[in-house]
């Protein structure tokens, strides 16, 4: 399974897990982080860029391939990706190259299907 469909069908399957509880707190944390990448002062390319960012700084691999995804999806550029990889790098450290690894594989995989489609 591709490193897409992987990370696609668990998260799809474990979101449907933890929201089929009866917990208001995790229902509106998830509403509240769906309303906070819609547009508004700042457009959801934008924002989709600064969660890869933090991401890239807190460390968070299954936030970092969610990030990607979604700024792939938003038109994103392998350059801007760069660009976005340097600001993580910086403001977190040499620690940030691990995971900005795996990001840079996953996006490599992005971007071949796109080729292939």
């Amino acid at each position: 399974m591709s490193l897409l469909n992987e990370f696609e069908s668990y998260r799809a399957k474990m979101n449907v897990r933890i929201l089929s509880e009866d917990n208001q707190a995790v229902k509106r944390f998830f509403g509240v982080d769906t309303l906070t990448y819609q547009d508004g002062a700042l457009d959801r390319k934008t924002k989709e860029m600064l969660g890869l960012v933090s991401s890239l700084v807190l460390r968070c691999d299954d936030c970092i391939k969610y990030h990607v995804l979604e700024c792939h999806k938003l038109g994103v550029t392998v350059k801007e990706f760069f660009e976005i990889f340097s600001v993580g790098l910086v403001v977190g450290g040499s620690i940030v190259i691990p995971h900005m690894r795996r990001a840079v594989e996953f996006l490599d995989e992005l971007e071949s299907q796109n080729r292939t489609v």
